[in-house]
């Protein structure tokens, strides 16, 4: 078994690194709204994005830590989270069915206010005014994107909202697994429960692609997924999450680029100002959140 590799001050290439994860992960949600297009069951896109991740997981993994990458030292918790990661992307892969890229990205920035709001009854963390605030300020941002009053509203943004619960709570296991489990064992386990419990719904409507390009896809979405998890892992060993967490605002800026280029799709004036109003609340609460871990790491010194 291959040790744990320690942290390192490598700030610059972490953000770097993390760039490219966000690129990935839009690279996904592309792949699935094009298999989507061309008809393919979104259960056997789902079954393809982790059979792809599963067998990369394994190749990467099994040869580094052997038997103990399928040991999960909390397997209760570790099968919560990968049925939140699940269920988050089979609802999200609906939702792009019907929805521009652009706006379930803008969505999806509301994660760190759900993960804010759901920390307090699950994580027992608390949260002052001015975060609140902020909170409420990145619901408004939803509202512009989502115009639940507007004529363009598609009730398909229910199943991008929903998916947006899910990952929040799949990033609240996360959270309390960290320092528990290895990156091995995140890996593994996400991806390979997700391809069994998949496995007896997708045969009775598999279909088997009919080009080369569509093989292509189906291959590289899986791909996407494993090197966009693994080497976020990576850019967290190189950088705090605090100064990664940013980051994760690219994506409007890679959707929005890759809507326009493979599916001729601009964003609305709305959507990006919805996206850079829920930014915007999101990078105040991390701000919030770093500050006040820097007053408590100070309080402690002090020992008060």
């Amino acid at each position: 078994m291959s040790s744990v590799r320690p942290r390192e001050e490598r700030t610059a290439a972490g953000i770097a690194t993390m760039a490219l994860a966000v690129a990935f992960y839009t690279c996904i949600d592309s792949s699935a709204k094009w298999l989507n297009l061309i008809g393919l069951p979104v259960v056997q896109i789902v079954f393809f994005r982790y059979a792809g991740h599963f067998v990369y997981s394994l190749l990467l993994y099994v040869p580094q830590e052997g038997m103990s990458a399928f040991r999960s030292n909390a397997p209760r918790l570790q099968f919560l989270r990968s049925l939140f990661l699940l269920a988050s992307t089979v609802l999200n892969f609906i939702a792009l069915k019907y929805l521009p890229l652009s706006i379930t990205a803008s969505v999806s920035f509301a994660s760190p206010i759900v993960v804010t709001l759901l920390g307090i009854p699950l994580l027992g963390e608390k949260v002052g005014v001015r975060r609140f605030i902020a909170i409420f300020t990145g619901f408004c941002g939803v509202l512009v994107v989502v115009q639940p009053w507007g004529s363009s509203f598609h009730p398909a943004i229910v199943f991008s909202l929903s998916s947006l619960l899910c990952v929040s709570l799949y990033f609240i296991m996360t959270r309390r697994l960290a320092g528990v489990e290895t990156n091995a064992v995140q890996q593994v386990w996400s991806s390979g429960l997700a391809t069994l419990a998949l496995l007896p719904f997708v045969l009775p409507v598999w279909q088997w692609p009919e080009s080369t390009t569509t093989w292509a896809v189906c291959i590289a979405i899986g791909a996407f997924g494993m090197f966009g998890h693994s080497i976020t892992a990576v850019a967290h060993r190189w950088a705090d999450a605090s100064v990664l967490a940013p980051m994760m605002y690219l994506q409007i800026f890679y959707a929005s680029f890759a809507g326009v280029m493979i599916f001729n799709t601009w964003p609305t004036v709305w959507t990006l100002i919805g996206g850079v109003i829920i930014a915007a609340s999101g990078l105040y609460i991390w701000h919030r959140t770093k500050a006040e871990a820097r007053e408590a790491t100070v309080r402690a010194s002090l020992g008060r």
